[in-house]
């Protein structure tokens, strides 16, 4: 794989690149209609609930305690060791005409019946939905602010069509990945919302190293095409991105395999994040700036001759 860094003749992406900007289009409206008819499946973090706190006198069983629970009809409960493995928090989704105290007094009622281990009650807390709206105003802020930031970083540091191009493939990342949870119905809470966050991170040091060997090939390829230095630094960068995502999607799947209904979130919006984001390095970022009119003029800055300095090469 090493010598595709060394390659002199570049593989041929932008000759794919009108196909993949078609098929980017499509799954960007696919995934719009499916969030404007199926709304996202917010989680308790957002929609609100009951949260208890149960202390075992023994390791709690996770996997017991969620069977327990749902034949008693507790549907969209979430279960996961607080602090330690005797201690377990229950979050439970709004339950008419039960709240608080009575909720929690059911619930440690219902586990102490099926004999799963002696347990009390810690503390019980009710949140409301109004913390959820504003949990939710707040993180799609946090997407904002944060393609804006990146815009104006990618705009000082290379030029304004790759700034565009990387926001926009931001854009499409982000829109793709709610799309799926969308789509199928996947819960969305705080865990997924840090996922999409750094979906975006990962995309953009993605973006990023292609740009800089954009831009060191633009001073180098003096004789190539705009395309011709478009698809060199692909090439060129494509072992460093598939080792990357290679490795980090080999983590992701240990993580949803072992570590259990709670981080199924996480890793599964960043294993299509890291997917979705490694295509639109290549085929939204890069096709995008190249169809935007990028040129040598535009990454190569003009020497500007000191005043005086016919003057001093005479002398």
């Amino acid at each position: 794989m090493l010598e595709l860094f060394k390659a002199k003749e570049p593989l041929r992406f932008m000759k794919f690149s009108r196909s993949a900007m078609v098929l980017s289009i499509l799954l960007v409206g696919a995934s719009l209609v499916t969030l404007g008819i199926n709304k996202l499946n917010w989680g308790l973090d957002f929609t609100g609930g009951t949260v208890i706190e149960v202390a075992f006198e023994q390791v709690a069983n996770l996997p017991k305690v969620r069977n327990v629970l749902e034949k008693s009809h507790y549907f969209g409960a979430i279960v996961q060791y607080f602090g330690n493995s005797r201690s377990v928090m229950v979050r439970v989704p709004p339950i008419k005409g039960l709240k608080g105290e009575v909720l929690g007094a059911q619930i440690v009622h219902t586990l102490q019946a099926a004999n799963i281990g002696k347990l009390s009650m810690r503390r019980v807390e009710f949140v409301g939905p109004n913390v959820g709206k504003e949990l939710a105003i707040d993180g799609g802020l946090a997407i904002v602010i944060s393609l804006f930031c990146i815009m104006l970083y990618v705009s000082i540091r290379f030029e304004w069509r790759l700034a565009l191009g990387a926001v926009l493939a931001l854009a499409h990342d982000v829109i793709i990945t709610l799309g799926v949870f969308s789509f199928f119905h996947l819960e969305f809470d705080l865990t997924v919302l840090a996922a999409v966050l750094a979906v975006i991170g990962y995309s953009l040091n993605d973006t990023i190293v292609v740009f800089d060997r954009i831009r060191e090939n633009f001073r180098r390829m003096s004789n190539s095409t705009t395309v011709g230095i478009v698809d060199m630094s692909l090439t060129q960068t494509l072992t460093r991105t598939t080792i990357t995502s290679g490795l980090t999607s080999f983590v992701l799947i240990a993580l949803f395999v072992v570590g259990g209904p709670v981080i199924h979130g996480f890793s599964t919006a960043l294993l299509i994040g890291i997917f979705v984001g490694t295509y639109s390095s290549i085929y939204v970022a890069s096709a995008l700036a190249v169809r935007f009119g990028l040129s040598r003029e535009d990454m190569i800055p003009k020497v500007v001759e000191k005043e005086g300095a016919d003057q001093e090469s005479l002398m």
